[in-house]
């Protein structure tokens, strides 16, 4: 197991470093990251490279067997390379540049840069192949983050254009009929007449912006196998190859799972909370996130960046209070992490981040952050084989990149967040203490005994019928609202009632549907007599072989059906038609898993219990969210403690 911090000795006088290793040491860690953002340390000039400030580094870390993650420095780029070559910016939807002084401001598709950034991977890394102190590699930083996934300039546009005629067999007839782009006479005669979708009166062709989406994913990835084959070409057998995901996933306009295919694990930057926010985001959509990275391989992970000050840039986020950052280590541990390193070891005096916090403040003093990093260095490291053990989950979360950016090119409702209906679904299911497994909709879903498929309003025949073989096996399956209503071009299906591919398997028709557009909402009442209320967007659902679970009980669709439930061969197909509350999709979430015999733990409030196995030993990771003691198990847990406990003592005190 690796554990340990991001750790800058450049940012410092050289007479810190003896002090700052022996610090590291202490605190039971055996790894340091270093390196991604020192280009011009290490090639001040063009052409003229100088490794050997890190060559002292590494001999000093090595001395106190402390390993090396070193980052390719490419996210950052030296003054004199923009000097050079001012076309290696990228720009704003409002051609403006993107200036030097910020990061990731490069364009994925300038070949200037591509060019100049495997120069230097290939003289860092082939200096260092034969170093063993160095075990892997992380390739640029944060692909994508912050808004650099998107660029305007005219060599995106010209890339594009080349991208589309590509697509379309070099025949502009095929686009005109995919768009239908008779509509508003947008009809192009030549590939060169396509625009990239920059702000325009209205609204561009939703078809057009989808291609976009998938061309902006094109490059950053092409961007990203071009460096990671350049590290893997030139790197020590004994080194491994990753790069650092950061999070807001869904809101990023790029495929991870493509970004994750040629690495050889997964890495993750975990800030459950970050500058602006007046408290962390839920524990839930924590897990989600840590979930979600696992699927990318179907792999325990690595997390390169766990939050342990206050972070900002400029505004500065909610501090994590005594043992919090100690407890989401522990959640991150228990949804799937093996290996951890803190940001940072040393909070920065100079520069953009000063106000994210470290394990050291600008003090230089040991204190309690420090010491709450050391114990679960030295508490953590006891379950090692544990923590490295494979999840397996009986359920799933499916989602679908293309499906959530055709929901980020219309929204439908001004109430509507991806990220909100994801969860609105899986934390339920969360909420009950089982692994969860947060996968591309392209995998494999053999193994699984139910599936959640949010929002999947992408629905093609060849998903549908992949579905409906699942759930005619025996198993269960669960839909929310405007599923099936487009196919894989973003246009809605043609001659079919929806949700059309999966009406069949709903075993229900929708003729009428409405947004809730600003807090709006609606009632619904159960057979059995149980109100509740739904947000966002409504489907009037007409039952065909389905039964209603809830109805509308408003006037002018009272009685007409919001969620249902069809028996379809040996299994269940759910329709959640609504923005539902989440107390209604619980116990949803309760029947199915205590029809489909899956094991789930209630516990109080934000205590969460997962469990993980080790051969035939069972264990629970224990981690109380709250500012609260909370009494569970015969024992007291304390505000943000975590603990781990055997399956002997949890049954015998269950």
């Amino acid at each position: 197991m690796y554990l340990g911090v991001d750790y800058y000795p450049e940012h410092w006088s050289i007479d810190l470093i003896d002090e700052d290793i022996d610090r590291i040491k202490k605190m039971n860690a055996n790894i340091v990251r270093i390196g991604e953002f020192a280009w011009h340390m290490m090639e001040k000039k063009e052409g003229e490279f100088d490794f050997s400030f890190f060559d002292m580094v590494i001999t000093k870390l090595k001395e106190k067997e402390i390993k090396v993650m070193f980052g390719t420095p490419t996210a950052t780029f030296p003054a004199w390379l923009y000097k050079k070559h001012p076309q290696i910016l990228s720009k704003w939807e409002d051609g403006n540049e993107r200036v030097f002084g910020g990061r990731r401001q490069y364009c994925y598709n300038s070949s200037e840069y591509l060019r100049y950034s495997l120069k230097i991977v290939k003289e860092l890394v082939t200096h260092y192949k034969d170093e063993e102190n160095i075990i892997a590699w992380q390739v640029d930083n944060e692909f994508g983050h912050e808004g650099s996934d998107m660029c305007h300039c005219e060599k995106c546009h010209h890339r594009f254009q080349d991208f589309l005629m590509n697509k379309f067999n070099d025949n502009i007839d095929n686009l005109n009929e995919t768009y239908g782009t008779i509509f508003w006479g947008q009809t192009y005669n030549s590939f060169s007449e396509v625009p990239i979708p920059k702000k325009t009166i209205t609204v561009h062709n939703p078809s057009l912006i989808l291609d976009w989406y998938r061309f902006r994913s094109y490059s950053l990835n092409s961007f990203a196998y071009a460096n990671i084959e350049e590290v893997k070409k030139y790197k020590g057998k004994h080194q491994k190859v990753t790069t650092n995901l950061a999070g807001g996933f869904f809101d990023k306009c790029f495929n991870h799972q493509e970004t994750a295919k040629p690495l050889d694990f997964v890495s993750y930057d975990n800030y459950p909370v970050w500058g602006g926010l007046k408290e962390p985001v839920h524990n839930a959509q924590t897990a989600l996130s840590l979930d979600f990275i696992r699927g990318l391989k179907g792999e325990n992970f690595w997390i390169v960046e766990q939050l342990m000050g206050a972070q900002g840039h400029d505004v500065i986020g909610y501090l994590p209070r005594p043992m919090q950052a100690k407890m989401w280590s522990y959640q991150a541990f228990a949804h799937g992490c093996s290996n951890m390193l803190y940001f940072r070891y040393r909070g920065m005096n100079k520069g953009a981040e000063q106000y994210c916090y470290g394990i050291i403040d600008h003090n230089n003093k040991l204190g309690r952050k420090y010491e709450e990093a050391s114990s679960f260095f030295n508490e953590i490291k006891e379950f090692c084989d544990l923590v490295d053990s494979p999840i397996d989950s009986e359920v799933a979360v499916l989602y679908d990149h293309e499906n959530i950016w055709s929901w980020k090119i219309q929204t439908q409702s001004s109430d509507f967040d991806f990220t909100k209906e994801i969860l609105r679904l899986y934390r339920p299911f969360y909420k009950k203490n089982i692994n969860i497994d947060v996968i591309p909709v392209s995998s494999d879903i053999s193994k699984y005994k139910v599936l959640i498929l949010p929002v999947m309003k992408l629905v093609d025949k060849t998903l549908s019928e992949k579905l409906e073989k699942f759930v005619s096996q025996g198993n269960t399956i669960i839909f929310s609202f405007r599923s099936g209503i487009k196919d894989k071009d973003n246009n809605i299906i043609f001659g079919k009632i929806l949700p059309s591919y999966i009406s069949k398997l709903c075993g229900i028709e929708i003729y009428e549907s409405e947004a809730l557009n600003d807090g709006q909402s609606c009632e619904v009442l159960s057979e059995k007599g149980k109100t509740g209320s739904c947000h966002v967007f409504r489907d009037i659902c007409e039952v065909t072989t389905a039964k209603a679970l809830y109805s509308y009980d408003d006037y002018f669709y009272k009685g007409k059906a919001c969620i249902t439930v069809n028996e379809y061969g040996q299994g269940k197909a759910y329709y959640i038609g609504a923005g539902i509350d989440e107390d209604i999709v619980s116990d949803i979430a309760s029947e199915i898993l205590i029809d489909k015999n899956i094991s789930y733990i209630d516990s109080p409030e934000g205590l969460e219990v997962y469990p993980r196995t080790l051969g035939s030993e069972k264990y629970y990771i224990i981690t109380n969210h709250t500012s609260n003691t909370i009494e569970f198990l015969s024992m007291n847990i304390e505000a943000y403690e975590s603990k781990i406990v055997k399956d002997e003592y949890f049954e015998a005190n269950k």
